[in-house]
């Protein structure tokens, strides 16, 4: 099946006992869907979001994109990008320098570059903000920004992890819908990991409620 599949998934931590945070979760993402994984702190959602990125290890399971094998695959080689719940944006870098940085590592031409951050800069709405420091935005703008940089590189599957989850509510609310067209608009494929049953149901085509580490 093309796009994301994962198969019989567990995380566990390390310790006395060790901790099972997934456990044995298979779920498939279609090419271009909008997945929500929604459920309580402490339920494996996230967990389950850094396996399938691959910034925390496999207990057991396979990780594939478009049936390839990619448990394996050190994270910066997977394709896939992250946004965090506090953006994590480089303070000392201006609005498309941050932007720009997923496209330098990959060391893309500077013209191209330039182009490729103002057409991301205007599909988030932030369209003359290129020269700005970060310090001076507001939440969601930062939340725009981090947006923007991940989808710069052309990621095959975006993860969000609570993304909206440090804003106020009234903004939150605005703001996931945004996030939602701007995700249509790129066609980008993507999972949401949400405790919010409403923003779940703006954001994504499909919600995938998590219990104690499984898929409910």
């Amino acid at each position: 099946m093309s796009g994301l599949d994962v198969e019989d998934l567990s995380v566990v931590y390390a310790g006395t006992p060790p901790v099972t945070a997934v456990d044995t979760v298979s779920l498939t993402v279609a090419r271009g869907e909008i997945v929500a994984l929604l459920g309580p702190s402490g339920c494996g959602k996230s967990s389950l979001l850094a396996a399938v990125v691959g910034t925390v290890p496999l207990a057991s399971g396979a990780v594939r994109w478009d049936g390839e094998d990619v448990t394996a695959t050190p994270v910066h080689q997977r394709g896939f990008g992250m946004v965090f719940q506090d953006g994590q944006l480089f303070p000392h870098r201006s609005v498309a320098r941050n932007v720009a940085f997923g496209l330098e590592m990959a060391r893309v031409p500077r013209d191209e570059r330039r182009s490729r951050v103002a057409d991301m800069l205007e599909l988030v709405g932030l369209e003359g903000f290129g020269d700005r420091a970060v310090t001076e935005l507001s939440g969601g703008q930062c939340q725009r920004v981090a947006l923007a940089r991940s989808l710069a590189p052309g990621p095959r599957l975006l993860a969000l992890d609570e993304p909206l989850s440090a804003l106020d509510a009234e903004l939150r609310g605005r703001l996931a819908v945004d996030v939602r067209e701007i995700l249509l608009a790129s066609g980008t494929t993507a999972v949401v990991v949400t405790h919010d049953p409403d923003e779940a149901e703006v954001m994504a085509s499909r919600v995938l409620r998590m219990e104690d580490g499984q898929l409910v």
